[in-house]
């Protein structure tokens, strides 16, 4: 017995712990198929460590340990950032946050301390202690086996990454979907194909010299004034909100809202063509403040803040800190939540207020409170002479919008006064219809503190994508024009509204959600560069559309000329 122990015992123990692993990363999965995918990538795994370090045990060791930290890590990242661990974020919190992140909770110093410690000891002794694979054969011919093996299991753990491979059912869900369930191992590796971004296609360089270059020429009565002649400018994105009154049954006073009312110190207004639906939230403002849609960069472009923002070089924050604006952003949930604080720095903003500094509960705030909360921040950081662009998201119609009883919302929306509407449609509208009157009071409060004084504001509050009444909205019949309606799951609204009078901005059937930044350069009657002149001209020619333009080459000259010579990404 003593002598089996000593041959078979750390294998016996290594392949306990390898169960064990199994037991910790891929059974909590919430689907068997994901399961099976987490099983097959550590067998993979182990595939590869065996034939890499010729030892047995060390291979089940450490391949179990790789899983088990990951799933680690994502409790962790999941726990204290209330985000999933991805790929990009050893890549960005490696190179950014982490010790930011870290310097928030110190005692996860000292347990990095002693796995740091522990960690290499433990692969010491199991590598000491392990018998070599393949120790009879020549060395040469033990070489040739271990890297055939290490490429075989390599190549089968790239097969099942393939999103057309044997787990092409894992892949095909939504990005909400991948980022909000429990699937937290099967999301990391299913990441590493959709963060693929394709750069847009683009035309020929010299005819987008000729349709664009006039944009670069500097029009002397745009040229850069002093700061303090410039007005702030107060953005707010709000939350899945659209105007209800296009739908057919919203056909009461309670769905005519104030907000979406034009009134005389409206610039700009109408229906804003985004790129999400459902969810999402986090293109639209990656949209709203770089003037590009996340779609052009193929299905990497879904996850904005981890694998766009890094490479933006021009956007509207950047160009307001050009002329001399200080950049703030209000923000209702954690800031490391979907990578927050740091893809708002990449997108140019100085300054950066989540829910804990705010004094917020995140994800319950009211948009009264978010813009009370804006108002404070502005009131300390403002200074003479110094205009500021405060840029606020909203979550106060973030879904479900069925979550609690028709009796729980406030009268009139208690009684289902949408009539002829189904039970479960009628609980989503009215829920949606009670917030948007909280919405609508706070905005109107909102235009009270920045519009009704001397200091000259813009104000813009636009919707970001609808919301999905669990899956219901899509069916519901809405009043749009017939060219419109292939568009009717990706209309919400934008509005434009300034104190002060200045060039007439123009209005379009429906507005693409990239093209809004430079309508707020616009309205804010600032000097543009050569990337928001060239943006104002695309929406000239293109009646506010972008992607959905009728001159598609036009489009393929325009990504010619903002990404080739321009370098607004790279």
């Amino acid at each position: 017995m003593p002598r089996f122990v000593r041959k078979t015992g750390l294998w016996l123990v290594a392949a306990g712990f390898f169960l064990f692993c199994v037991s910790m990363t891929a059974l909590p999965e919430p689907d068997h198929l994901q399961q099976t995918f987490v099983i097959a990538l550590m067998v993979c795994a182990f595939g590869v460590c065996l034939f890499a370090f010729g030892r047995p045990a060390m291979a089940l060791v450490v391949s179990g340990g790789l899983f088990l930290g990951l799933n680690f890590l994502s409790v962790l990242k999941l726990r204290y950032l209330d985000s999933p661990l991805m790929p990009a974020d050893f890549i960005y919190y490696a190179r950014s946050s982490l010790l930011e992140t870290l310097g928030h909770y110190p005692h996860l110093w000292g347990l990095c301390l002693v796995i740091g410690v522990v960690t290499p000891l433990a692969l010491w002794a199991v590598w000491r202690w392990d018998r070599r694979l393949l120790a009879h054969v020549t060395p040469r011919r033990a070489w040739a086996l271990r890297a055939g093996g290490v490429a075989l299991w390599a190549m089968a753990f790239w097969v099942c990454l393939w999103p057309n491979g044997p787990f092409a059912e894992v892949h095909a869900r939504n990005v909400w979907e991948k980022l909000s369930d429990d699937a937290q191992i099967t999301n990391f590796f299913v990441n590493f194909s959709d963060s693929d971004v394709r750069m847009p296609e683009t035309g020929d360089d010299t005819a987008a010299e000729q349709e664009w270059g006039p944009t670069a020429a500097r029009d002397p009565a745009a040229l850069p004034r002093s700061p303090e002649s410039y007005p702030d400018i107060v953005q707010v994105l709000e939350e899945s909100t659209f105007n209800p009154s296009n739908f057919t049954q919203c056909n009461i006073p309670e769905c005519r809202v104030g907000m979406f009312k034009p009134d005389a110190r409206t610039r700009a207004t109408g229906p804003m063509r985004v790129h999400t639906f459902g969810g999402g939230t986090w293109v639209s403002e990656f949209a709203t403040l770089t003037g590009m849609p996340q779609d052009i960069f193929g299905p990497g472009g879904m996850y904005a803040p981890y694998v766009l923002a890094p490479h933006v070089r021009d956007s509207l924050p950047l160009q307001l800190q050009r002329l001399g604006y200080l950049t703030v952003a209000i923000y209702p949930t954690n800031g490391s939540f979907l990578n927050g604080r740091n893809a708002y720095k990449a997108y140019g903003f100085d300054e950066f207020y989540d829910a804990g500094q705010l004094g917020l509960k995140e994800w319950e705030e009211t948009d009264k409170q978010m813009f009370d909360a804006a108002k404070r921040v502005y009131d300390k950081v403002k200074k003479p002479g110094q205009p500021v662009f405060v840029m606020i998201l909203t979550l106060a119609q973030h879904g479900p919008h069925d979550s609690d009883p028709l009796s729980t919302l406030p009268a009139p929306f208690n009684k289902a006064p949408l009539k002829g509407l189904p039970e479960r449609e009628s609980l989503n509208f009215n829920t949606y219809l009670s917030n948007l009157h909280n919405s609508d009071v706070a905005m109107r409060g909102l235009e009270h503190d920045f519009l009704d004084r001397t200091q000259h504001t813009v104000i813009v509050h636009f919707g970001d994508h609808q919301p999905s009444f669990s899956g219901l909205i899509r069916d519901m019949p809405r009043t749009w024009p017939t060219e419109m309606a292939a568009h009717k799951d990706y209309l919400t609204y934008y509005m434009i509204k300034s104190n002060f009078e200045s060039t007439a901005l123009p209005r379009y059937p429906m507005l693409d959600i990239a093209l809004l930044p430079s309508m707020v350069l616009q309205a804010a009657d600032v000097p543009t560069d050569p990337y928001f002149s060239a943006a104002i001209a695309l929406r000239t020619r293109c009646n506010g559309l972008y992607t959905d333009c009728a001159q598609p080459e036009l489009v393929k000259s325009y990504h010619t000329w903002i990404f080739d010579r321009l370098h607004v990404y790279e």
